[in-house]
């Protein structure tokens, strides 16, 4: 089904006598998931992006054309998989009907609700009436004009006590290795910050800083600093993603929505 992409892997490394050690060390593959492509176990493998991306480097690194595996595995795997087991469309839910003695008792209820909210309504005017009309004897001078002193605390330059904190434009990013972890991280606007790489352990990168960023890891092998505090990653050997915004709210993203850097 690979289409001998793992027996092309094997045979130049054989050929060429470079141990899967070597292999490692110098593209930062861990040697489980080497094997698997030289054995074309794509189930041990994270699959999609990740799995190209793993193909396009361990080809490289063997003076292969990576970019062509890659793309050869995503024709015979990924596209073989889509064919074979394609996703299922959820119905829409059906709304139920409405019964007799419900109809017509929300209609009863729904009047009480707005009569209610028409009563409240009212008294709230007349209670901001009033509390206007208490408020103006008192703030003003003897021919009506507003208090200078009031005056000058609502519009000076020195700033009101009703105005907020301005909110931050950019958050700040920082990574750290606990192993080899597969990166692709994108601002903004984006750009690759970090171009889908492989970091080896305790490698740190950053700090970066953006208006926003999304994240994705090949595994939970991976610390992350937001504005300079620690957030927590899934400890998974699986991929993960998230969305860092402005705020420095860091929300997990769904697999559509991970970047691939590819």
């Amino acid at each position: 089904m690979g289409a001998e992409i793992g027996a092309t892997l094997r045979e130049t490394r054989m050929r060429r006598r470079i141990d899967l050690g070597e292999v490692e060390a110098a593209t930062k593959i861990r040697a489980r998931y080497l094997r698997a492509l030289e054995n074309e176990e794509w189930d041990v493998l994270p699959g999609g992006a990740y799995t190209r991306s793993f193909i396009r480097t361990y080809a490289n690194h063997l003076g292969l054309d990576g970019e062509r595996l890659a793309d050869q595995y995503r024709r015979t795997v990924e596209e073989d998989a889509l064919e074979r087991y394609p996703r299922a469309e959820t119905p829409p839910a059906q709304a139920p009907g409405p019964g007799p003695s419900r109809a017509s008792g929300g209609s009863r209820l729904q009047v009480s609700r707005g009569a209610l909210a028409v009563l409240i309504s009212l008294g709230l005017i007349v209670l901001l009436i009033g509390i206007g009309l208490a408020g103006g004897g008192g703030s003003s001078d003897g021919d009506g004009a507003p208090a200078a002193g009031k005056h000058s605390r609502g519009h000076g330059t020195g700033g009101g006590a009703g105005k907020g904190r301005p909110s931050p434009t950019k958050v700040s990013l920082r990574l750290s290795a606990l192993a080899d972890v597969w990166v692709c991280l994108l601002d903004a606007s984006q750009s690759p910050v970090i171009d889908g790489q492989i970091l080896g352990a305790g490698a740190e990168e950053g700090p970066f800083r953006s208006a926003g960023f999304t994240v994705s890891f090949g595994n939970g092998e991976v610390e992350m600093q937001v504005n300079g505090k620690q957030v927590g990653v899934e400890d998974t050997p699986n991929p993960v993603g998230y969305e860092i915004a402005r705020s420095g709210e860091v929300r997990p993203l769904s697999d559509s929505a991970r970047p691939s850097c590819a």
